[in-house]
């Protein structure tokens, strides 16, 4: 019994890491591929496509290291 209430923080942390990679795709990838696809506001003109795969590369990152972060953390679980 006090084996699973020690591994509710691990499990917390986990889920966090995770749901916080969610907006990073959303926000960093997925939103700007959209825009600069259907040139939202004129999009194209402002950014260049260097600049969007850097932008692109940065955020996958990102969303890739909190998620296997999350999947990391859960490597602690106590059976």
């Amino acid at each position: 019994m006090m084996m699973s209430i020690g591994n509710e923080p691990i499990k917390l942390l986990a889920n966090a890491l995770d749901r916080a990679s969610t907006p990073c795709f959303t926000v960093g990838i997925a939103t700007p591929l959209a825009g600069y696809i259907y040139n939202v506001g004129g999009l194209r003109a402002s950014l260049t496509a260097l600049q969007l795969s850097i932008g692109l590369f940065t955020w996958i990152g990102a969303a890739l290291a909190l998620h296997f972060g999350a999947r990391r953390a859960l490597k602690g679980l106590v059976s």
